[in-house]
């Protein structure tokens, strides 16, 4: 690549970790990794960018709404710090459009309020998700791509007192 990376910026972005009753977390599959089912990233929580200015408690709604088809949570807690990563060297220039060195996300773990039926990974004409499931917290390191496996686990530790049942 002819641009340096320390010149690129991060992409805003948010992330959430939808809890369900039982206290798992809703994870989903990539639809452009349809045979990743047991593959570290091919299941990721729902997360997306940010539009310029927009609030990011507002921008985690948004996403859920967009990604999974319903924004039916609430926000019980929000991660304290941004949290980065870095795409490896044979993603730039190819993802996020070419234009980001990684992304700076701000994290939230939501308690969902709908029922399954509610999750709709349909409802975008251009769906990023092919299938979900509900997931123990735990297991959220191991189901992430090598770069974002340390964001995952830091999620797990700091949300680890929503996983139980409600």
């Amino acid at each position: 690549m002819s641009r340096d990376l320390a010149s690129l910026p991060y992409r805003p972005n948010v992330g959430a970790v939808l809890f369900g009753p039982d206290g798992r977390v809703l994870v989903c599959r990539r639809a452009d990794l349809p045979n990743a089912e047991g593959a570290p990233g091919g299941w990721q929580l729902p997360q997306g960018g940010m539009d310029e200015g927009e609030d990011p408690r507002v921008a985690v709604l948004r996403e859920l709404a967009e990604e999974i088809g319903t924004d039916r949570a609430e926000i019980i807690a929000e991660h304290p710090g941004w949290l980065t990563y870095d795409l490896p060297p044979e993603l730039l220039g190819v993802a996020l459009g070419g234009r980001y060195r990684g992304q700076r996300q701000k994290w939230f773990a939501l308690r969902f309020l709908g029922t399954d039926a509610d999750i709709r990974l349909d409802a975008d004409p251009h769906p990023e998700f092919d299938a979900w499931r509900w997931a123990e917290l735990a297991e959220l390191p191991s189901l992430a791509v090598s770069f974002k496996r340390a964001i995952y686990a830091e999620l797990a530790r700091c949300f680890a007192r929503f996983a139980g049942p409600v």
